[in-house]
């Protein structure tokens, strides 16, 4: 069989963020609304300096108004509770996102709880986690699984009827991306197992059963070609560091496929860097133009 075709997710990224772009000008122009979000950045982690920082200049780039506000690691969990309330009770501001993960002293759970569910682009608060397990259309789904069900759209999969396995239960990824790809929708409709190491022995057995195969485990080349069948399509979520000492940094990004050995088998497969992750922030554009669009016909 032939070596698969490299989804190109970096690509398919700018051409969404272009059409939001576009869609944000007509909305713009309609109402006079500039969407706005708000970005909570809490401590000094580089990883999460740098995805904020590039969440911003493409909400700049796409015609969004934002604004990054940074506290300090040491701020207590009241305080930083009363922060998003403020921002919350702000009629300008139509998005929030907390980035995570947050300071050791914080309970995460109970800062995503306070996020208001209409400002929640995200799509972490439980009010939308528990519309989007019902299947209501007024959700807002997590960014990653949202890009993932997009992608593979428009690369043309078709994913109903589909066996989609997701190798990973995070609420982040793995949970709402299985209720996404079993929705009954036009891009969905497909059935649907969720894996996890509590499998065992047993995974690989699992996921050589899929058609399409999601890895969203964090470990480094855990899926080998061993564990996938022939002309399966595989989507990897993973963004792992490893050591490599012929780069300047010292390592090297992979994913948790065993990107070079897999895609001797797979029909068509994600790389790492420039699969998944460029998706991401296009779908957290598209929810907050969804969020200012909402606010309009609620106020």
């Amino acid at each position: 069989m032939s070596e698969a075709k490299i989804i190109d997710g970096k690509r398919i990224a700018e051409e969404f963020r272009a059409e939001v772009k576009q869609e944000c000008a007509a909305f713009t122009a309609k109402t006079s609304i500039t969407p706005r979000i708000v970005f909570l950045l809490v401590g000094n982690n580089p990883a999460s300096e740098l995805y904020v920082k590039n969440k911003g200049v493409q909400a700049t780039d796409a015609g969004f108004s934002n604004e990054t506000i940074r506290l300090p690691e040491s701020i207590s969990e009241a305080d930083l509770l009363a922060e998003v309330e403020k921002i919350n009770n702000d009629p300008e501001t139509h998005a929030l996102l907390v980035q995570l993960p947050l300071p050791k002293h914080i309970n995460e759970g109970l800062v995503i709880d306070t996020i208001a569910p209409e400002k929640d682009v995200d799509g972490l608060n439980p009010f939308n986690a528990g519309r989007l397990m019902i299947g209501r259309g007024d959700y807002f789904a997590p960014c990653t699984p949202a890009g993932v069900v997009e992608m593979l759209h428009r690369q043309g999969i078709d994913v109903s009827g589909k066996h989609v396995v997701v190798v990973g239960r995070s609420n982040l990824v793995g949970k709402p991306l299985g209720l996404l790809f079993v929705q009954k929708a036009p891009k969905a409709n497909a059935v649907v197992t969720i894996a996890h190491t509590g499998a065992g022995s047993r995974l690989g057995e699992i996921t050589k059963q899929a058609d399409i195969l999601v890895a969203a485990v964090g470990v480094p080349k855990v899926i080998t070609a061993e564990m996938v069948k022939e002309g399966v399509v595989v989507v990897d979520v993973g963004i792992n560091r490893i050591d490599d000492a012929t780069r300047k940094s010292g390592y090297r990004t992979v994913g948790d496929v065993d990107f070079d050995n897999v895609k001797l088998k797979a029909s068509a497969i994600t790389p790492v860097p420039g699969g998944v992750g460029p998706m991401t922030i296009a779908m957290l554009l598209k929810n907050t133009l969804e969020a200012a669009k909402r606010s309009v016909q609620t106020s």
